[in-house]
């Protein structure tokens, strides 16, 4: 992730000087925490527990928190509004929830004048100053202000110029811009038309927030070097890992740069929205973006498991394929439009996760889905959770523990809380007896999953995300997008996951069904709240089955073609034996196999492959007979009939029928070769193989 605006020594160099402002700065966030906390001894003593109580001493903390003017702690207190699991009080939540909106505005002139020096290099027209008259004697400072300024007065701000909200970093403006010769002159006539009569977002940055900010992450940093003497882990890597994030968004040019990277990537979408930033008006202290009217989250019911879903898929697809990970998906920056679209309106805090980290963590996901505590160690050393396997022997069952405890017990992958197993992993560091550690990027991400999760379990309590996740996971690694550029590491990826031990030898024909049938969750409704929904259940359909086509014959799946047909041939060659063998033992020996006959026996292969073949057939036909069967199976010959008959179908469908005859050719090549070995050993008198 790059570094923009933070620098850890200087940070440290500027405030190692000044410890009177570090002690000022550490009164003014404890004393009003401690005397939250000195309450909260005083309920427990008293044995006060109200409801209404509760109430106070949650508004306490969020006066609190947003009084301390710390963004370090102000986001804190948003991320925790959505774990009420763990902040095991779901009024103190819904309390740490206004933090989003009410963190208290700062003076709107002062905000105005920001916006101005900002926007100064704009051109304007040159406008005559004329004498004021009553009409101006009753406008507000404010209005004054606004009106009479060239670049200010290119918009019609609504709520009589002031704040419509705010926030930790700034506070939002609704306005309109204006259309006319002075729009043109300032942005150019092509932006002019491009944005004139729009309705915009306008975000403006406090003005003391980046001194605040750095003097926050003097102290996390600080404290972090103190902590990481006591306990393993790389405490500081961490802290710069979040001071990068934090001082990102700082710059709202790199936030509106973020946005577009965003809207390129998944403006088209279906059922997303996501805001186009106006440039020509952004700079690094104002914003100006598309508005967007929509409800802030939680949702209930169905719709806020579609709107969940919707955000779980994307944020999958943000992992798997583009990189570019939206680390703050809380419920203030997203919003549920009226035609039921998921919007994405804040950018600030964006991560780059690389091709090795993202391949890495999907490892490390099905491994977990998977129980394979192979592929969990393999990864987390890629990842860099762990230096060496030296000390595997005692870790491995301590992760196993790790893995149970994160799952309430039940030892599912699909039940996996991000929120226990980061705990987990930081009580296994925190030991300092293992070489084990969190490494940076790795934070911002189940930071992220962390939010989504709580955003998730306050729409369901039984919504679990690795079970809601895995299947669009699966799909998207078997349908890449991208199929002429397949990464490296998601390559070696699959033939670590679909070749048995990853020597791309043999396919391990009853993963690759269960990820076929996972997979087929992500082209239907699935909800990963159901609780009693068993996978071992569910049929592959024919949609799975042309997945699974699509997949073996694209590039990205070449790698199974070899053992496929080695497979196939062995299947073949074996079942052919079989029946020599039998027909040799009906005619007691007068008809003799064929040269090159008769030979080895796989039959727990054969067994593999005609339970992935009945799978097929199952898929094409489902769990129907007679009538239906029959149905089924013309519909089959229609479609067939149909791809022969219309021209474009046919170019769609060659590729895969080409594909399907090669492999049907190198099949029967192979068996002749066996064969032809086997007679020639046998006339040479030569041992067989």
């Amino acid at each position: 992730m790059p570094v923009i605006g933070y620098n850890a020594k200087e940070i440290c160099d500027f405030y190692d000087r000044r410890p009177l402002v570090v002690g000022w700065r550490l009164n003014k966030l404890s004393l009003p925490l401690l005397v939250w906390y000195l309450g909260l001894l005083q309920d427990e003593f008293f044995n006060r527990h109200s409801p209404a109580l509760q109430r106070t001493r949650g508004a306490q903390l969020r006066r609190a928190l947003a009084s301390s003017g710390s963004v370090a702690l102000i986001k804190s207190g948003q991320a925790l509004s959505l774990r009420p699991d763990l902040l095991k009080n779901v009024i103190w939540a819904e309390e740490l929830g206004k933090l989003v909106d009410e963190v208290g505005s700062f003076n709107d002139y002062d905000a105005m004048k920001i916006m101005k020096k900002e926007l100064s290099d704009l051109p304007s027209l040159n406008r005559q100053t004329s004498k004021r008259n009553k009409r101006d004697e009753k406008l507000s400072k404010l209005e004054r202000m606004v009106e009479m300024d060239p670049i200010l007065s290119l918009f019609e701000f609504e709520n009589s110029n002031l704040a419509v909200a705010s926030a930790s970093i700034g506070q939002v403006y609704k306005a309109r811009i204006k259309r006319g010769a002075a729009l043109e002159v300032a942005i150019g006539k092509e932006a002019a038309g491009k944005w004139g009569g729009k309705t915009v977002a306008i975000k403006i940055q406090r003005p003391d927030v980046a001194a605040a900010a750095s003097l926050d992450m003097y102290l996390l940093r600080r404290t972090a070097t103190w902590l990481s003497k006591f306990r393993g882990g790389d405490l500081q890597g961490i802290a710069d890992a979040f001071g990068q994030q934090l001082f990102g968004e700082l710059d709202y040019t790199r936030e509106a740069n973020n946005c577009e990277r965003f809207r390129e990537l998944y403006g088209d979408w279906n059922k997303i929205s996501v805001p186009e930033a106006c440039l020509p008006f952004t700079r690094k202290r104002v914003l100006v973006m598309e508005w967007i009217d929509g409800e802030k989250g939680p949702w209930e019911g169905s719709r806020g498991i579609e709107m969940v879903s919707l955000g779980l898929k994307c944020s999958v697809d943000q992992l798997l394929n583009t990189g570019l990970f939206h680390a703050d998906p809380h419920r203030g920056n997203l919003l549920r439009e009226k035609n039921g679209n998921l919007a994405f309106i804040d950018f600030g805090m964006m991560a780059d996760v690389t091709e090795e980290e993202r391949y890495g963590l999907i490892g490390l996901a099905i491994g977990l889905q998977n129980k394979d505590l192979a592929l969990i160690t393999e990864n987390l050393l890629s990842l860099g959770f762990l230096e060496d396997t030296t000390q595997l022997d005692e870790l491995v069952p301590r992760l196993r523990q790790a893995f149970i405890n994160s799952t309430g017990g039940t030892g599912r992958g699909g039940d996996v809380n991000f929120s226990k197993l980061q705990a987990e992993l930081d009580a296994i560091s925190s030991e300092n007896i293992l070489k084990f550690k969190t490494p940076p990027f790795f934070t911002v991400i189940i930071r992220s999953l962390t939010i989504l999760e709580g955003f998730a379990l306050s729409v369901d309590p039984n919504f679990r995300l690795v079970r809601g996740a895995y299947p669009y996971v699966l799909a998207q690694l078997l349908n890449p997008e991208q199929d002429d550029t397949t990464p490296e590491s998601l390559r070696k990826l699959l033939i670590r996951l679909l070749t048995v031990d990853g020597k791309e030898e043999e396919i391990e024909w009853e993963r690759l069904r269960d990820f076929l049938r996972l997979a087929q969750k992500a082209q239907r409704n699935y909800n990963p709240s159901d609780v009693e929904y068993d996978d071992a259940k569910q049929e592959v359909s024919r949609q799975t089955i042309d997945l699974f086509f699509r997949f073996l014959t694209s590039k990205t799946g070449l790698f199974l073609k070899k053992p496929l047909v080695h497979e196939l041939s062995e299947m073949i060659d074996g079942m052919a034996s079989m029946g020599e063998a039998n027909l040799l033992r009906l005619s007691r020996g007068l008809i003799r196999p064929l040269p090159g006959g008769n030979g080895p026996v796989n039959t727990r292969r054969i067994e593999e492959l005609n339970l992935f073949l009945d799978t097929v057939q199952n898929a094409f036909q489902g769990n129907v007979t007679g009538q239906a069967r029959m149905e089924t199976i013309m519909t089959i010959l229609r479609e067939a009939v149909a791809i022969i008959s219309d021209e474009k179908r046919r170019e769609n469908a060659m590729p895969l029928l080409e594909e399907v005859l090669q492999v049907f050719r190198m099949v029967a090549v192979q068996v002749l070769e066996m064969r032809a070995s086997r007679a020639m050993r046998s006339m040479l008198n030569l041992p067989t193989t």
